[in-house]
């Protein structure tokens, strides 16, 4: 989960976009309290330069704080961004 400015900063798109250009899968969504959450699974450094990433966000996001979990694979394939779910 990442915390701070993150929602109406196209940071779900962004991490869309670098997701893909790593060759990750997983998804990525805003959730209703203003936090967005992400699931990355591929490769380990690639995965490791996701999470990287999400702690900078893009250029107009301003993170303060991410929680990893690591979870067995679910052999997701490409990568979506998912609507929010309800509260």
């Amino acid at each position: 989960m990442v915390s701070g400015r993150v929602q109406g900063v196209f940071f779900r798109d962004t991490c869309r976009q670098n997701a893909v250009a790593q060759g990750v899968t997983g998804w990525v969504r805003n959730l209703p309290g203003g936090d967005v959450e992400a699931v990355f699974e591929g490769p380990e450094d690639r995965v490791t330069r996701m999470v990287d990433w999400a702690h900078q966000g893009p250029p107009a996001a301003a993170v303060t704080e991410v929680e990893v979990r690591d979870e067995e694979p679910e052999r997701l394939s490409g990568f979506e961004v998912l609507p929010t779910p309800r509260a």
